[in-house]
C-alpha cells in the first residue's frame, strides 16, 4: 500500500513538471498599441518609435483600442502600407476592440482604414523574430592521470617465474594423496543471489510499508 501511495505521488510529480515546462515555452504577451493613447491619429509616442522598443516573438498579440465606426485596422502588404492603399488589405479588424495575433516570424504591416489618417501617419510596422535555440554546451575534456608508480603499461604481463603447480611433470606426485575437493562456486553465486533479493524486499518493505 505504501509503495502504491508513493508511485503515485512521483507521477503527480512529472505531471506537474511536464505541464510547467509546457507552459513555460508556451508564453506568449499582449502589446497595446498607442498605450494609454491606443490606435489614434497622433499618439503620444510615434508607432514606428513605439515598435521599435518592443520585440514581439510568435504567438505573441496586438491590441487595438480605437473608436467603433470612425477608425478600424487593415493589415497590408508592404507596398500598400507605403502607400496607403486601403482597397486591398488582407485582413480587416473594425470591432474597436481588435487583438491580432502574430503566427509566423517576419515583418507585419497595420494602417488605418481611414485613408487621410494613414497618410497623416497613423500606420504601423512591427516585425516578429525568430526563437533562437538554447547553445548547447560544450563538453570539456577531462585529462587522463598517469599510472601510479610502480604500475605496469597496459598490455604486458608480469614476469613468473615456473612453479611446481605450473610444470606437473618436473614435481613427482603421491599416489596416496587425497584428490582436492571440487568447487562450489555456482552454488555459493546462487545463494548469495538469494540473500540480496530478501535483503532489497525486506528493505523496501520497512521503508513504505
Amino acid at each position: 500500500m505504501g509503495t502504491q501511495r508513493f508511485l503515485g505521488f512521483l507521477l503527480v510529480i512529472f505531471f506537474m513538471m511536464i505541464m510547467g515546462f509546457l507552459s513555460g515555452s508556451s508564453q506568449a504577451y499582449q502589446f497595446i498599441v498607442g498605450g494609454r493613447d491606443g490606435w489614434v491619429l497622433n499618439p503620444s509616442e510615434n508607432y514606428t518609435l513605439w515598435a521599435h522598443k518592443n520585440r514581439f516573438q510568435v504567438n505573441d498579440t496586438l491590441f487595438f483600442k480605437y473608436k467603433k465606426g470612425s477608425n478600424s485596422v487593415l493589415v497590408v502588404i508592404k507596398d500598400d502600407y507605403y502607400s496607403c492603399n486601403i482597397k486591398e488589405p488582407i485582413q480587416s479588424l473594425t470591432d474597436g476592440d481588435s487583438i491580432f495575433k502574430f503566427d509566423r516570424t517576419g515583418p507585419f504591416y497595420f494602417i488605418s482604414g481611414n485613408a487621410d489618417n494613414c497618410n497623416k501617419g497613423q500606420r504601423l510596422f512591427t516585425v516578429v523574430m525568430a526563437v533562437r535555440p538554447k547553445p548547447q554546451p560544450t563538453p570539456v575534456p577531462v585529462p587522463q592521470s598517469p599510472p601510479p608508480f610502480g604500475a605496469l603499461p597496459t598490455g604486458s604481463s608480469p614476469y613468473l617465474p615456473p612453479s611446481a603447480a605450473e610444470s606437473p611433470r618436473d614435481s613427482p606426485t603421491d599416489p596416496n594423496a587425497p584428490e582436492p575437493a571440487p568447487a562450489h562456486s555456482g552454488s555459493r553465486g546462487f545463494i548469495g543471489l538469494v540473500g540480496l533479493v530478501l535483503g532489497a524486499i525486506i528493505g523496501v518493505s520497512l521503508m513504505f510499508g
